[in-house]
C-alpha cells in the first residue's frame, strides 16, 4: 500500500479543515458578546478531530458484522459518531469550569462536531485525491462540505440545545435532556444518511433543502438558549 504524498496530505487537510473553520467562525459570531477562551475552542476542535480515528474501527466492525442489514449499519454508525462527538465536547470543555452558561453547550458541541467533520473530510479527500484528479476531489470535497459538515452541525447542535435548555435544571433532568438530545441527533443522522444512500437527483436536492431549514431552526434555537440566562434572572 502506497502512502499518500506530503502534497496530497496538505491539500486534503486544507480542503477538510478550512471549510470547517469557516463554519466555526460563523457560529462563534453568535456568541461574540461572551466569547469562550480561544484555547478551549482549539482544544475542543482538536478533540473532535481525534474522535474520528476512534470511531472508524467501530464503524468497520459494525459494517462487517451487519453487512446484510444496511439500516442497522447506518444506525450504529450514527450512534458511534454522535456519542463520540458529545464525548469530545464533554471531556474537552463541558466538564470544566469554563462551562458556565447555557449557550456554552451549543458552542462546544458545534466546535467538536466541526473538528470531527474536518478530520472526516480530510481522510475522505486523501483517498479521493489518490484515486482521482485534484479537480474531481475538490468538487466532491465541496459536496461533503455542504452535506456531511451540515449534518454534523445540525445533529450536534441539537444535542447542544438540549444541554443548554437543561443548564439550570437538576442532575436527573440534565441527564434526561442529554439522552433525549443524543437520541434525536442519532435519529436525524440515521434518516439523513439512509435517504442519501437511497435517493438520486432531485430527491437529494429536497433532502438538503430540509436540512437547511433545520439549520435555520437550529439558529433560532441558538437565540432562545442565549436568552435563558436573562429569563433566569427575572
Amino acid at each position: 500500500m502506497n502512502l499518500p504524498s506530503p502534497e496530497t496530505i496538505f491539500f486534503a487537510l486544507a480542503g477538510g479543515v478550512l471549510p470547517a473553520l469557516l463554519w466555526l467562525w460563523f457560529w462563534l459570531q453568535e456568541d461574540r458578546l461572551h466569547p469562550e477562551p480561544r484555547g478551549m475552542i482549539i482544544r475542543t476542535f482538536i478533540a473532535g478531530m481525534v474522535a474520528v480515528p476512534l470511531v472508524l474501527p467501530l464503524e468497520q466492525l459494525a459494517e462487517k458484522r451487519y453487512a446484510l442489514y444496511s439500516v442497522i449499519v447506518v444506525f450504529l454508525w450514527a450512534c458511534a459518531e454522535e456519542i463520540f462527538k458529545w464525548g469530545a465536547a464533554y471531556f474537552a470543555a463541558l466538564d470544566t469550569k469554563e462551562y458556565d452558561e447555557p449557550i456554552d453547550a451549543v458552542i462546544y458541541l458545534l466546535t467538536a462536531a466541526l473538528g470531527f467533520a474536518a478530520m472526516e473530510n480530510s481522510l475522505f479527500l486523501v483517498t479521493s485525491i489518490t484515486k482521482t484528479s485534484f479537480v474531481t476531489s475538490f468538487v466532491t470535497g465541496n459536496l461533503r462540505f455542504i452535506g456531511a459538515t451540515l449534518l454534523h452541525v445540525l445533529s450536534s447542535g441539537v444535542v447542544g440545545l438540549f444541554l443548554g435548555l437543561s443548564f439550570y435544571k437538576g442532575r436527573l433532568a440534565k441527564k434526561l435532556y442529554c439522552l433525549f438530545g443524543l437520541a434525536l441527533a442519532i435519529l436525524l443522522h440515521t434518516v439523513f444518511n439512509l435517504y442519501i444512500m437511497r435517493s438520486e437527483g432531485t430527491s437529494i436536492f429536497i433532502i438538503f433543502c430540509f436540512v437547511w431549514v433545520a439549520v435555520i431552526l437550529l439558529i433560532a434555537g441558538f437565540e432562545k438558549v442565549k436568552r435563558i440566562k436573562e429569563w433566569q434572572r427575572l
